[in-house]
């Protein structure tokens, strides 16, 4: 079976493995997505829109970070949650993470954690999907998701989560606060993916530009908090996610916390012989 092949054949499973499965599990129902606001930064925290918009560069600058995510979803009174940890070098746009799933409702034993590998454009992942035997990867091309992965994976891939702020459109300065012990500035504002995608780097263009037009709204409202450097140390995104399993979307905050700098970080991406080609039943 070629690549292309594996590609189509995983592509519906894909938008399914992690935050959708969750969602359906849960029996989720409807929920909106707040908007945002229409003001730009003041003195103390000088042109908000512009600090934001560079905020991905701050990234690269510093090379790489640890990362704590969360990703809640909440609807008709049943809320989860979803997290994982791990590194990210943003230089080489690949990261590691271990996401945990929830307890599912029917009381089962509490399930692996999940080990995701991100890259531009693909997103493996390793324990997920009855029947894929304990050493193979799954791979699933994200530009043919319907959110661009900013909401499959269970969490939002870091690099991913700082240039969606690249389409900030609205932005205010709230504030200084800390942020684990740091202090930060503290901005709220709106970005739209659409805008987003088309400053993206080549690796998130695609990627980006399917959550535009899969997503209930390409309106994404936002609080960010960045270092005296300009780094992001926290980022909550609130996407309005259609998942095909209710007829109304359901509201997603992301959260990325990002820590300590400069850690080392080594990604390896799976071989091709190590990627699962098979049939992956629902869990």
């Amino acid at each position: 079976m070629t690549g292309r092949q594996r590609e189509r054949r995983h592509r519906r499973t894909g938008a399914a493995f992690v935050a959708a499965g969750v969602l359906a599990g849960a029996g989720l129902g409807t929920a909106g997505c707040a908007g945002g606001d229409a003001v730009a930064g003041d003195s103390r925290g000088g042109d908000a829109v512009v600090a934001l918009r560079q905020a991905a560069d701050r990234l690269t600058d510093a090379g790489s970070s640890k990362a704590r995510t969360s990703m809640e979803m909440a609807a008709g009174g049943t809320r989860v949650t979803i997290r994982g940890a791990g590194v990210y070098d943003y230089r080489e746009r690949r990261g590691r993470l271990k996401v945990l799933l929830p307890q599912d409702p029917a009381g089962a034993a509490e399930r692996r954690p999940i080990t995701e590998l991100l890259a531009p454009g693909a997103l493996f992942m390793k324990n997920r999907g009855a029947g894929v035997p304990a050493d193979k990867w799954v791979r699933v091309d994200t530009r043919t998701l319907s959110d661009g992965n900013l909401v499959t994976g269970g969490a939002t891939d870091p690099f991913t989560a700082a240039e969606v702020l690249l389409g900030t459109r609205t932005a205010t300065y709230v504030g200084r606060t800390e942020v684990a012990g740091t202090g930060v500035r503290h901005y709220r504002g709106t970005a739209d993916l659409s805008d987003a995608a088309r400053r993206a780097s080549k690796g998130n263009k695609g990627s980006l530009k399917a959550a535009a037009k899969g997503f209930a709204t390409a309106d994404v409202p936002f609080d960010a908090y960045l270092d005296d450097e300009g780094r992001i140390r926290k980022v909550r995104h609130r996407f309005s996610f259609l998942n095909g399993q209710q007829k109304s979307p359901v509201a997603v905050a992301s959260t990325t916390l990002l820590y300590d700098f400069g850690a080392s970080v080594r990604v390896r991406l799976p071989h091709a012989d190590d990627i699962y080609a098979g049939e992956i039943a629902e869990e």
